[in-house]
Order: structure tokens, then sequence, then C-alpha cells
């Protein structure tokens, strides 16, 4: 019967380290999909979009700026409100620690939901946050380059009503170069101070 256990026991152990082989091999050909032939995750890129202002913008209306990039909606009852305070916290704490760097980010909010978020209702939206953040709108062709620019998920809940309704999305804060190159992205999770740290590390 020993015997027996014995053999059970490292077999298990074979199949779990066969099992995690696999896993991290999964995990290292995933990234190896995202990134191109020089190491760069392909995350940002061109778009056409109109600020809240009524102006049409395209990723280099910015130059030499990092684009601190946010997308959502204003209908958002809670995830989007609160990300785009931590950016705005974050923000203000990088601007007191160190203005410089901190003039060289411009924040872009970007709606996923332009059928319900036109100029004006952007504008107002914007408002509620960092002075400086600029919110982005265009039509659903625009808004959906810009959303596979970014490789953003966001579709309509299907048990919403046409008029109301909530959307399920990406909640990342991208942080692209003047470049145009993905430099960091920044969760839910982030904390305030800990996003103006980084930011002040890669802009600064």
């Amino acid at each position: 019967m020993t015997q027996k256990r014995s053999i059970s026991f490292t077999t298990v152990i074979v199949v779990l380290l066969a099992l995690c082989a696999v896993a991290g091999l999964l995990v290292w050909q995933t990234w190896r999909a995202q990134t191109d032939t020089q190491g760069r995750v392909p995350i940002g890129g061109p778009f056409t979009l109109v600020d809240h202002n009524g102006q049409t913008v395209t990723e280099k209306s910015w130059p030499g700026q990092h684009l601190l990039v946010y997308f959502g909606y204003s209908y958002c009852p809670d995830v989007c409100p609160g990300d785009l305070q931590t950016l705005s916290l974050a923000l203000e704490r990088l601007e007191q620690d160190n203005p410089a760097a901190a003039a060289k980010i411009q924040p872009l909010f970007i709606t996923i939901d332009p059928e319900r978020d036109t100029v004006e209702a952007i504008r107002d939206y914007v408002s509620l946050f960092h002075p400086r953040l600029v919110g982005l709108t265009g039509t659903p062709a625009q808004v959906e380059e810009a959303k596979k620019s970014y490789r953003v998920y966001a579709v309509k809940r299907e048990d919403e009503s046409a008029s109301d309704y909530l959307m399920d999305h990406t909640a990342l804060v991208y942080l692209i170069s003047p470049e145009g190159e993905y430099e960091a992205h920044f969760t839910s999770n982030t904390a305030p101070d800990e996003m103006a740290r980084r930011l002040g590390e890669l802009a600064g």
C-alpha cells in the first residue's frame, strides 16, 4: 500500500509541474503575440475625434506630450468617475511635487458611447474632474477606430433598455509616449500617490 501511495503522489507532482510549464508557455506566447518585432506593446495609435469644444483632433494634436488616456462614458455610474477621480488626484499631486513632469502630460477621456456622449455632454462631464482633462467623442466609426488602436473592449449590456443602458468596458488608464508608444497602464486599484510617482518617473 505504501508503495502505491508513493507512486500516486509522485505522479501528481509530475502532472502539476507539467501543467505549470504549459501555463507558463501559454502566458509567454500570449505576451509575445501582443508585442511587435522590437518588443513593444502595440497599444495606442492613430485616431481622429472631436474634443469637448467641438474641434477635430488627432493623436498628434499634443506634440511633445505624454498622453494619459482613459476610455469610458459619462453615464457610467461608478467605475469611470472613480478612475477619473484617481487620475485627477494623481495629476494634482504630480503638479505639486514635479510641475515640470506634470506639464508634459495631457490627460484624455475618450467616450465609448458616442450615441449619448455628444460634445455638450462630454464638456459637462470632464468639467467635474481635472481642469486639463480633454473629453473626446466622434462618430461611432471614429470611436471604434480609437478603441481598436488601444485594444479596448466595450459592449452594451444586453439586459438594459435601448435608452437607459450600461456598458461593460476595459477600465485602464494608458500612458503613451510623445513618440506614440505604450509606456505604462494603471488599473482601478492603483492609488493616486503610486500613479503620480510612476508618471513622474516616466515624464520627468
